[in-house]
């Protein structure tokens, strides 16, 4: 990808060519995923995509009295400060986020309603990560559901260990491991919103930054901020469940309304709305123009540039299956594509 000058955040990815044989993958798994909605009679409210935002803190830059706005970043080495689930539903429903916090809280004034806050001074393992979100959360959705669900996320090894697929087996869930190299097109998280969620915390932290250049700031006051932001960013989802509902449909999760998939130059346009829209509601439309009218690399927005930690964390990872009640062995042989 880095070598054809291709990015994971293009505000068309979908609609970008993948090599033969990943776009073979992507097809076969869309298929199985159909198959499975229709052959299971799925609800919408049963289908999900997950997935997460890491947040990384360099406090050593937090506590400066300069370039505080670069303490604070989506891409980072070492343990994540803060891990941040989205989930959402194919019926237009965002369900709670969680997020996991290495820290020990002491001073955080109030947790948004729609988020749910863990934190441990010694921080969370990767397993531990979606371990806790699918007996916290998906269970618990699921619960009122008397249906079997299916999820989709992306094949990262911690998604796949043997407590979350015991989790998920228990509520009914399949989970619909998207083929490495495909999420940009595929993964209804990626058409729009997980991009956008990261862009505003990014923005809205430098923007304080600013504010507070000789101030002090420490773990406990960005937490509470983030937190804010975060809930800011997911009430304009909430708001807007068509443009949820939509991010399936532009992935070809779900088929259109007519029963067909749109065609690839259709699914682009799409996304460019869906990206333009959830960026206006947040305020982010004039800040990505400029971004796109300064940066260096060719008219390429900043944020949106392949990098070579981006493209390593979309390829890595392992797919595997186990059998799961209620769906056949050869169904989910298909996903080992």
């Amino acid at each position: 990808m880095l070598r054809h000058n291709l990015s994971t955040h293009s505000r068309r990815a979908v609609a970008h060519p993948l090599p033969k044989e990943v776009e073979e993958n992507a097809r076969c798994f869309l298929e199985f995923v159909q198959r499975q909605i229709h052959t299971q009679d799925l609800p919408l409210s049963a289908i999900a995509a997950v997935d997460e935002i890491s947040l990384f803190l360099d406090a050593e830059v937090l506590s400066s009295d300069d370039r505080k706005e670069n303490a604070l970043q989506t891409v980072g080495a070492g343990e994540p400060w803060c891990d941040v689930v989205l989930a959402i539903l194919a019926d237009g429903s965002v369900l709670p986020t969680l997020v996991f916090y290495r820290g020990r809280v002491e001073q955080v004034a109030s947790v948004p309603e729609a988020i749910l806050l863990e934190a441990r001074e010694s921080g969370y393992g990767d397993d531990e990560v979606m371990e806790a979100w699918a007996s916290k959360v998906w269970r618990k959705h699921l619960e009122g559901q008397n249906s079997k669900g299916m999820l989709l996320l992306d094949g990262h090894r911690t998604h796949l260990s043997e407590e979350v697929l015991s989790v998920l087996s228990a509520a009914s869930t399949l989970p619909a491991v998207v083929p490495a190299g495909c999420s940009s097109k595929i993964q209804p998280l990626d058409v729009c919103i997980k991009r956008t969620v990261k862009n505003f915390v990014h923005k809205k932290w430098k923007e304080q930054a600013k504010e507070m250049a000789d101030a002090a700031c420490d773990s406990d006051m960005l937490l509470q901020l983030v937190l804010c932001w975060l809930s800011e960013a997911l009430e304009a989802i909430r708001d807007c469940p068509e443009l949820v509902q939509q991010s399936f449909l532009v992935a070809s999760v779900l088929p259109g309304p007519d029963g067909t998939a749109n065609s690839s130059a259709r699914n682009a346009d799409m996304q460019e709305e869906l990206i333009a829209s959830l960026e206006e509601q947040l305020r982010l439309s004039h800040e990505s123009s400029h971004d796109e009218e300064t940066d260096p690399h060719e008219g390429a927005p900043a944020e949106e540039s392949a990098t070579p930690e981006i493209l390593h964390q979309l390829f890595e990872g392992e797919s595997e299956t186990e059998s799961f009640y209620g769906f056949e062995d050869a169904d989910l042989d298909l996903m080992e594509v």
